[in-house]
């Protein structure tokens, strides 16, 4: 059996691990590049374990990032992200992990696509394609590499790193930071009735409704609730016409279908009492809002970055459900303490009135990255999934 490679490196960037490639050694078709990609990964898998590939077989761990020299006049590095279906043949390249974000400016040091200074921080300037966004991530850097160690602890990460500052300037991109141009919605979904629904674009687009009108306390822990099918679906129905609401899909079954990344689901609550995933005492005082979120169909195992950066974005909007469930509104400029399944994440937003319209200036979140591996990523010739 013959065999093809690439180069690439496996990379963690916050809660995510995902495979970072150059897109110069792939194939410049996208359906052979998406092939070898999906391969590399192990997917499509029936099994639903990604055994024959890279991939962990979770939405986390199901990710690829293609960086380059940016072309953008002004940018250092272009960055594209795909999530990657387990089960099915899907990469869907509608959105940004925000995670995997802290890790792009890492890759392109370590592959010299850029350089940095010697010593310091290196602010990289990060054009991010799949949404028309502008990232700076500043990089604590030695000897004009990344710093990929330090004592930066990160809720649902193991081992401290070194700290990542992110900046996502305007992060609604071009479009509309209310696609509906309401706070709060109410979307009729069939067999489940009307739900009412903040539906936000920034960082992601992003759903959020009230944890209590699902039946729940926004405390849930992944374990549990990935194990209740028919919860799953009912968090998919209101996801998938959330997505048409926003003018994402033309019908629920193809938002399901095609577009299994974007929008995110998200329910929120007012701050409580709860147990993390690492069994650690989360106490109400600690955090100002409870909330949680699904990724490809699941629970996520913290939350994800882009969440954060939506629900820090509708916390700061009167009359969203975010703002409701904080109870009091934020001080202008203080940071949202968000407790999510494996701690609390804190990001602060600055949200201002343009001509009448609301616009998200600045997301700012703390993260970290570094590689886990390096070399050559191995597949059968003439066998992509």
């Amino acid at each position: 059996m013959s065999l093809i490679r690439f180069p690439a490196i496996w990379m963690r960037g916050g809660t995510s691990k995902g495979l970072f490639v150059d897109p110069a050694d792939l194939p410049a078709d996208p359906a052979q590049r998406d092939a070898l990609l999906l391969r590399a990964i192990g997917s499509p898998d029936p099994y639903g374990t990604q055994m024959d590939g890279l991939g962990g077989a979770t939405s986390s761990t199901s990710k690829v990032a293609l960086v380059s020299r940016s072309t953008q006049p002004g940018f250092d590095l272009d960055y594209r992200f795909g999530a990657v279906a387990v089960s099915e043949a899907v990469i869907d390249w509608s959105g940004n992990c925000g995670n995997l974000s802290a890790a792009v400016g890492v890759f392109g040091l370590s592959r010299g696509l850029i350089a940095a200074p010697a010593d310091g921080i290196a602010t990289l300037r990060i054009w991010q394609a799949n949404l028309g966004q502008t990232i700076l991530a500043h990089i604590p850097v030695r000897d004009g590499q990344a710093v990929e160690d330090g004592d930066f602890h990160l809720a649902g990460v193991a081992f401290p790193g070194a700290e990542i500052v992110l900046d996502f300037l305007d992060p609604g991109g071009e479009t509309a930071l209310l696609p509906t141009g309401q706070p709060t919605d109410r979307l009729e979904i069939p067999e489940l009735g009307v739900i009412e629904a903040s539906l936000i674009n920034a960082g992601n687009p992003t759903i959020f409704v009230r944890a209590a009108d699902l039946g729940l306390t926004g405390a849930e822990s992944p374990a549990d609730f990935n194990r209740d099918a028919a919860l799953l679906a009912r968090c998919e129905a209101i996801r998938a016409h959330g997505a048409v609401a926003m003018g994402l899909a033309d019908n629920p079954e193809d938002a399901t279908a095609r577009r299994p990344h974007t929008p995110k689901l998200a329910f929120v609550a007012p701050a409580r009492d709860y147990r993390a995933t690492d069994g650690s005492l989360i106490a109400a005082n600690t955090v100002d809002l409870v909330a949680r979120i699904l990724s490809m169909g699941r629970l996520h195992h913290a939350f994800t970055a882009t969440g954060a950066v939506a629900l820090a974005v509708a916390a700061m909007l009167p009359g969203s459900l975010a703002r409701d469930a904080l109870g009091a509104p934020l001080a202008a400029g203080s940071e949202v303490r968000i407790g999510h399944a494996a701690g609390v994440m804190a990001v602060g937003a600055t949200v201002v009135a343009d001509q009448g319209q609301w616009r998200a200036e600045k997301v700012i979140l703390r993260r970290s990255a570094r590689r886990l591996m390096e070399g050559w990523v191995w597949i059968p010739e003439g066998k992509p999934a």
